[in-house]
């Protein structure tokens, strides 16, 4: 029996595959140095080994009682506005932001990020850009980056689609963590000011602008003084500096982070058994971006509400005494826009406009 002998070109390899090894090689050496940029003297090993290390003794000290706090996210359809315009340089800050500001509504702060970044076709350039965004959000948050994930998944996603996910881990003493246990009628609603839509919402904005009404991603909006795209990348805002530095002046019963389900789904969340909070809907000024997806979309206010959070990023749930001293600490330390958007009554853990 004669057996012929296969031709080079017979032979499949994983790069035929869809899969590069060497192009998820260059991605790690072109992020290297910026992840690295992040450490602090607790990261015993970062990128290289199979996990990383984290010297907890210095960071412990300052504990009496740790407890750990924990959360993983992604953005979102909001990459789905990056690839249209090929800039994914702030969408890594949206994730680290998010993942920050969940943490913070226990009263912890952050330890350490890691990431994950599935792809159809691995682009270093592309990845570069997406990690520095990231980098960029964990320096804000004063916390490194020690590892995380880089996955070439051909067949799993379409051409020029990639997702990303972070987990971050905090700390918090357990006697001072925030449940919202505390809370009672008569307190105090101050909400902290957003910068646009954050990282909800995207696909209803999307269907709205780009379905429904056939907007260009670079068409300029008079109403918003920007063009589309630069209006919904804005980053996501990282509340933690300010509301950590509140958490040490002041006693915050309850803190609520305005992601997908709005201040009508999210406030539920913290509140304390026999409290609703009342919200006064015209005690702010709605973001332009907000009246413009209503209008054009013609959304009823509910749903407006339920899906976006129309300008409230954060909700602090503080004692009437206190609420004056905390808003204008807030302005002139830290520079962020807050207003009194409401208050607790009694009722039964829901939210009512």
């Amino acid at each position: 029996m004669v057996v012929s002998k296969k031709s080079m070109k017979d032979f499949i390899t994983y790069k035929d595959a869809g899969v590069n090894i060497e192009a998820g090689q260059e991605s790690v050496c072109r992020i290297k140095m910026a992840v690295e940029s992040t450490y602090n003297p607790s990261v015993l090993q970062g990128i290289g080994p199979f996990g990383s290390l984290l010297d907890l003794s210095d960071i412990l000290k300052d504990y009496h009682h740790p407890v750990l706090v924990q959360s993983i996210d992604s953005v979102g359809t909001k990459l789905m506005i990056a690839r249209m315009v090929n800039n994914h340089t702030t969408i890594g800050m949206d994730m680290v932001a998010h993942g920050v500001n969940d943490i913070l509504c226990q009263g912890a702060r952050p330890l350490t990020f890691l990431d994950y970044i599935a792809v159809d076709k691995l682009e270093p350039g592309h990845i570069e850009q997406v990690v520095g965004g990231i980098v960029a959000g964990c320096k804000e948050a004063g916390m490194p980056l020690v590892g995380g994930e880089i996955a070439e998944l051909p067949g799993i996603y379409c051409p020029g689609q990639y997702d990303l996910v972070g987990s971050i881990t905090g700390i918090v003493e357990r006697e001072r963590i925030i449940t919202g246990k505390k809370i009672c009628p008569g307190d105090i609603l101050v909400g902290l000011a957003s910068n646009g839509l954050h990282t909800n919402g995207y696909s209803l904005a999307r269907k709205v602008f780009f379905e429904l009404k056939g907007y260009q991603v670079d068409r300029y909006i008079p109403e918003v003084g920007t063009t589309l795209a630069e209006e919904l990348l804005k980053p996501h805002r990282n509340y933690a500096p300010a509301v950590l530095a509140m958490i040490e002046a002041i006693e915050i019963k309850g803190i609520a982070h305005i992601t997908g389900g709005g201040l009508i789904d999210n406030l539920p969340r913290i509140l304390a058994p026999g409290c609703e909070a009342l919200i006064y809907p015209n005690s702010w000024e709605i973001p332009p971006i907000f009246r413009l997806i209503q209008e054009e979309g013609n959304v009823p206010r509910d749903d407006m509400y339920r899906t976006f959070n129309m300008g409230i990023g954060m909700v602090l749930v503080i004692a009437k005494a206190e609420a004056a001293t905390a808003q204008e600490r807030l302005r002139q330390q830290w520079g962020l826009e807050n207003y009194l958007i409401g208050e607790i009554i009694p009722g039964q853990r829901r939210v009512s406009l």
